[in-house]
């Protein structure tokens, strides 16, 4: 049987890229750790990192993030929304196959107690590894954050840790280790500014104040955004579910004349606590089917072919792999004529991408019906492509077979040209649609210039490129595919086509 473990470590950076990699690139360097999913967040100054594996790997890889951040975090030159205590902040330990919160309970007092050994950094356990009762819930450890558990430390018994001496780190604080069941951090976000209302709205639904099981809550203010943040841990999400979390936050919202604008999930979530919310409408903002732990741990555990053993592919290259290999075979599909329908694919996911973030943008509130429907055109344009890459290698597929036919007599003969014939049409009529549809996605994401948000600009000049790439892949297709045609009038039909698209993307 297989023994799995996830590793949610969060460390005090969400703004410098660099710092994170670097961490990352610590905790990956372990053979069998897969790095799942990386969040940052600029307004908490906070990444979370999901990690899985068998447990030894994991818990190694874990021990290199602390060092690595304990290198390249100090707390105190650190400011965040997010309440924090040390560089790395809390590194919960989950079982997930073949091992029991028992075994992820000893896992973390071990790690624990390793991390004081290399570091120096005092630590406190958590959750099921807790060894009073008062440190279960992490917000009792944490009370103060770094600034009050470092002089209130000194002088309060009650505030030492549970491994090492009694005083934090100068710069990397003290590292919160536990054990848990699977956490899903889902944060809901309002129409309002005011912390007031989004605190007052946490109060309520939290359970420590007499709310919803298993829910922990806080209010957080998102400056750059000007929005106010119900930020949420659902500890026992079968319990607990999202929807109903979100439906007492809609409910306690209103009764401040606030509406939710939005949610998100942090991080990986169960395949089941989506199911559990499929008949409700959640608002989530954006959400990949990447993002779901069972689908991103099955790509990462499928790996890379055996010849790529050495060169461990990251979360994303893991994905493209399969297309990347199936086009470098050497057979004649998917060839040219899917990847164009690839890039068109691309630019247009790129597209939605920028009208998505430029929507939440409050400089861009005056084009939120124009973004949404842009985005909506994107998502569309997306889906069209996506088949055509398909479409085109089942095109050129029928080629090779109408040449495969018989032309012992007349008959055959006429028969075989016939079928030649028509699915050399199809051949063309297939990379026209691309380079049609892929025109049209140029010139809206040309338009979009105009009410997208100025960050987004590399992005959509990007998604420009891609476009025209496609576009111009899917014409070359259409023009070597028309020279094979008998009937000249459609071919010059085509031709005449093709010319004018070229003019537009001009």
């Amino acid at each position: 049987m297989k023994r799995l473990i996830e590793c949610v470590p969060n460390f005090s950076e969400g703004r410098d890229a660099a710092k994170v990699d670097a961490i990352i690139a610590a905790m990956s360097a372990v053979a069998g750790v897969f790095v799942l999913d990386r969040e940052m967040d600029a307004d908490h100054n906070r990444c979370v990192i999901t990690l899985a594996g068998e447990p030894e790997p994991v818990a190694e890889a874990a021990l290199r993030g602390v060092g690595k951040a304990q290198e390249l975090i100090d707390l105190t030159k650190h400011t965040g929304a997010h309440p924090r205590i040390g560089a790395t902040d809390v590194v919960p330990f989950i079982p997930v196959e073949g091992v029991t919160l028992e075994d992820c309970v000893a896992l973390a007092r071990r790690v624990g107690k390793e991390i004081w050994e290399r570091y120096r950094i005092p630590v406190y356990f958590y959750e099921a590894a807790a060894t009073r009762p008062d440190r279960a819930n992490l917000e009792n450890i944490r009370r103060g954050q770094f600034e009050g558990l470092r002089s209130e430390m000194k002088k309060n018994h009650e505030r030492q840790p549970d491994v090492g001496e009694p005083k934090l780190h100068p710069t990397a604080g003290a590292t919160v280790v536990g054990a848990r069941k699977f956490l899903v951090a889902y944060n809901v976000n309002l129409n309002t500014a005011d912390i007031a209302v989004a605190n007052k709205i946490a109060k309520a639904i939290r359970h420590s104040s007499g709310g919803l099981r298993y829910v922990k809550s806080m209010g957080v203010e998102l400056k750059a955004r000007n929005l106010a943040q119900v930020s949420i841990n659902l500890t026992d999400f079968e319990q607990t579910p999202m929807h109903r979390v979100y439906e007492m936050v809609k409910r306690e919202a209103a009764r401040y004349g606030a509406v939710p604008v939005g949610s998100e999930i942090v991080g990986l979530v169960p395949k089941k606590a989506l199911e559990m919310a499929a008949d409700y409408f959640l608002q989530l903002e954006t959400f990949p089917a990447a993002q779901v732990l069972e689908n991103r741990l099955s790509a990462a555990l499928a790996g890379a072919p055996p010849e790529h053993a050495g060169a461990k592919d990251g979360k994303f290259a893991a994905l493209a792999r399969p297309l990347l290999d199936a086009v470098a075979e050497a057979t004649p599909t998917p060839g040219g004529g899917s990847v164009s329908a690839l890039a068109a694919a691309q630019a247009a996911a790129l597209g939605a991408m920028v009208a998505g973030l430029s929507r939440k943008k409050k400089s861009q509130a005056a084009h939120v019906d124009a973004l949404s429907e842009a985005l909506e055109a994107m998502r569309r344009a997306g889906e069209e492509f996506a088949r055509a890459i398909d479409e085109d290698a089942a095109s050129y597929d029928a080629v090779l077979a109408a040449y495969k036919l018989p032309q012992g007599d007349a008959a055959e003969t006429r028969k075989r040209t016939a079928a030649v014939e028509a699915a050399m049409r199809g051949a063309a009529e297939v990379p026209l649609r691309v380079a049609q549809g892929a025109v049209a996605l140029w010139e809206r994401l040309g338009q979009l210039q105009a009410i997208a948000a100025a960050s987004m600009s590399s992005d959509l000049k990007v998604a420009r490129l891609m476009a025209a790439a496609g576009a111009q892949g899917a014409m070359e297709n259409v023009e070597i595919n028309i020279a094979s045609l008998a009937d000249k009038a459609y071919a010059a039909g085509l031709h005449e086509k093709i010319s004018a698209l070229r003019k537009r993307l001009a």
